[in-house]
């Protein structure tokens, strides 16, 4: 079991930045990959960014590419998200997501998820 806590959500204005942080706790040494996800009001969650534990690859959606970075701290018990140059477009809820399973992360199953953090972009 993890159990993940998001933090850092807030309001900016477009063009402003913001860092969202994830804390892992639990087993988190058979954490194989983390990912950011999103919903806004009315649409279906998306996944913004993933990262993979064991070598640090990352994925992002071409929504937010160029524009956000995923990371991870040397103990690899929280998990970052630098969003730069927000639109109004990125304002949703955001969520940290792991997974255990390769093969979950290949096809973004996730089964371990925190609560979420507001972002609210205003144009």
């Amino acid at each position: 079991q993890v159990q993940l806590a998001e933090s850092g959500g807030g309001s900016v204005q477009a063009g402003g930045s913001l860092r969202l942080s994830c804390a892992a706790s639990g087993n988190t040494y058979s954490i194989y990959c983390m990912g950011w996800f999103r919903q806004a009001p009315g649409k279906e969650r998306e996944g913004v960014a993933t990262i993979y534990t064991d070598g640090g690859m990352t994925y992002y959606a071409d929504s937010v590419k160029g524009r956000f970075t995923i990371s991870q701290d040397n103990a690899k018990t929280t998990l970052y998200l630098q969003m730069n140059s927000l639109k109004s477009e990125d304002t949703a809820m955001y969520y940290c997501a792991a997974e255990f399973s390769s093969v979950s992360c290949s096809i973004y199953e996730y089964n371990y998820w925190g609560q979420g953090t507001q972002v609210t972009v205003s144009s």
